[in-house]
């Protein structure tokens, strides 16, 4: 299996061009995955510098339903006639917001029936193919990324807070699993209950954002303390497993959870390339 990072908020003298999105293609040998399509059409540029063809892909996995992870879809479509798009119901179905900064909408207007055949909902677990699962995690009294107190979504009620039912967790592998897990907006310890509940593989390798944000004059987000827990519950329960990062995690964050971790977190950038045996 070979993962690259096609779009992300840090660069490298391969991909310098970056924006706040994530992209990642995966290629599994009998078919190959888009997770997320960043925020714009850079994941198709950077792809095309790489030689990467993004019109082969078989499949395009959705992990939210936010602009920063899925804007680059409709440009995507545009390209690709026969990738199948893995996505949450509510993904489309639903306004989001953020008021970091500024109030501003952070969704993107799509409509599923422009595209027929071309989505697959998944309202809950699902297999895509036997070694492609979907989980859809869930809350099981672990802290929520703080970060998430600035999102919100308008299902049709007005703007309440995002409860991020429009999440998804993509699982590959046969006897180890590689997790891709977007932006974790449900916290890393909920995200690894719900798949080690569902799914009885150990988790080889974990690539996604963390949203992580670091602390400023404004806001506070995750303590010292709250990352030092968290690193303790990585390395007690997920001993084995490696932790790839970047997009929403703070470079505060992961200098602090380096300290803890060492060699079983790395951070990516755009162009970061992977290879697994799974």
């Amino acid at each position: 299996m070979k993962a690259v990072v096609l779009s992300d908020n840090r660069g490298s003298s391969v991909l310098p061009e970056t924006e706040h999105g994530l992209s990642v293609y995966l290629d599994r040998g009998t078919y190959k995955v888009l997770l997320d399509t960043g925020a714009s059409d850079l994941c198709i540029r950077n792809a095309a510098s790489l030689g990467i063809g993004l019109e082969d892909v078989d499949s395009i996995f959705i992990s939210h339903g936010h602009g920063d992870h899925m804007g680059g879809l409709a440009s995507l479509l545009k390209i690709n006639t026969k990738a199948k798009v893995i996505i949450s119901p509510q993904a489309l179905s639903q306004r989001f917001f953020s008021n970091r900064k500024s109030l501003r909408e952070i969704g993107i207007q799509l409509l599923a029936d422009q595209y027929p055949g071309r989505f697959v909902f998944v309202r809950e677990d699902a297999f895509i193919r036997p070694d492609f699962q979907v989980v859809k995690p869930k809350k099981w009294g672990f802290p929520l990324p703080k970060g998430n107190q600035h999102l919100f979504k308008d299902s049709g009620r007005g703007q309440e807070p995002d409860d991020f039912d429009h999440e998804l967790m993509a699982c590959f592998g046969s006897e180890e699993l590689f997790v891709y897990c977007g932006c974790a907006h449900h916290g890393l310890p909920n995200i690894l209950q719900s798949i080690n509940t569902k799914i009885n593989m150990p988790i080889r390798a974990m690539l996604g954002g963390f949203h992580l944000l670091d602390s400023d004059e404004q806001h506070t987000y995750e303590t010292e303390k709250e990352l030092s827990e968290l690193a303790e519950y990585l390395k007690t329960t997920q001993p084995n497993t490696r932790f790839y990062t970047g997009h929403c995690t703070g470079s505060g964050a992961y200098s602090f959870l380096k300290q803890s971790l060492g060699a079983d977190l790395e951070l990516f950038h755009t162009g970061y390339e992977m290879e697994l045996s799974i």
